[in-house]
């Protein structure tokens, strides 16, 4: 009765999602630590600090007994980059799907400070953390044991209802709540992310940063390698070829959340138009948007990449 309350009430401040987990050590924490060992997270050092934390969530909160995980739904209702209308024109270029509306940072963290707010004062005796990508909680190992929904073989986490454009949220607190039953993994022998993917980033549920287009196109700063330039074509800012091919995503619920449309320019927009907006706008046209994370110098940067290939061809 607790949790459906929890429920609703997420859902009045704009969460779609909402489970719970154990707030404790599982088996994916340590195979973080091998990811990061391996190498895969490239120049993304950031992920190296507070590695301890990232791997017990006591270290974050050692009061902590549960770790409430929020899903918001991004998935707007324009066409995938797999299909063929967005890219027919061959002067169109890609930007990632959660980077067409505003920054889902600054729009989460609105929500989860007014919602953490209302469990405060609920239950004024516990405390209430919050963290979307900011902090050294590892959103989606909690919400693969609140069973929210599973990992997928493109890593992402997949609901079988919203598909797996979510953004997550994870709150840890010492409130102690029943834990919710874990979902089995649906991917079953499907292999359509993996053999999708242009630069072959991924494994089956291991995905190699380094080689990942929405890597190299927003935080790899260095030059890119010309086998890989190659094959990253038109997408500018991010990717979701390993997303967009995914069953799960076909039939999947889409999102009229205000925040999460596509602004103009920013769908799908031809090569000459988004420069020129770049160029002459940037920032003010880029307010609160992810693509401010690439900067203006990045954002040129892929477009010179896409102008070389499409002279090249």
């Amino acid at each position: 009765m607790q949790k459906a309350k929890l429920r609703e009430e997420a859902k009045q401040f704009g969460f779609d999602l909402l489970c719970v987990a154990p707030a404790k050590q599982f088996k994916e924490h340590l195979t973080l630590k091998s990811w990061i060992d391996k190498g895969f997270h490239g120049s993304m050092t950031w992920l190296e600090k507070n590695v301890e934390k990232r791997l017990d969530p006591l270290k974050v909160m050692p009061e902590a007994k549960s770790v409430i995980v929020c899903a918001t739904n991004y998935n707007t209702a324009k066409p995938y980059s797999t299909e063929h209308s967005p890219l027919a024109n061959e002067d169109r270029v890609w930007i990632s799907r959660y980077a067409w509306g505003d920054d889902y940072h600054e729009v989460l963290k609105k929500r989860f400070l007014a919602f953490c707010e209302q469990l405060h004062q609920q239950f004024p005796d516990d405390i209430f953390r919050a963290y979307t990508d900011t902090g050294p909680l590892t959103e989606r190992v909690f919400a693969q044991h609140s069973g929210l929904g599973w990992v997928g073989k493109n890593t992402c986490i997949i609901h079988p209802k919203l598909g797996s454009f979510l953004f997550l949220t994870a709150i840890i607190t010492s409130l102690e709540l029943e834990p919710d039953e874990v979902m089995s993994d649906h991917c079953g022998k499907c292999t359509r992310c993996i053999d999708a993917c242009p630069t072959q980033a991924l494994k089956p549920y291991e995905l190699d940063a380094r080689k990942c287009i929405s890597y190299l196109t927003i935080e790899h700063k260095d030059k890119i390698d010309a086998e890989l330039e190659e094959k990253m074509g038109k997408h500018l800012f991010g990717c979701d070829i390993c997303q967009d091919v995914c069953p799960w995503n076909q039939k999947s619920q889409r999102t009229e959340d205000v925040h999460f449309q596509a602004r103009e320019h920013f769908f799908a927009p031809t090569l000459k138009e988004f420069k020129h907006l770049v160029e002459t706008q940037y920032p003010q046209a880029f307010k609160n948007s992810p693509l401010k994370r690439a900067k203006k110098e990045g954002l040129l940067k892929s477009l010179a990449r896409i102008e070389k290939l499409k002279k090249e061809k």
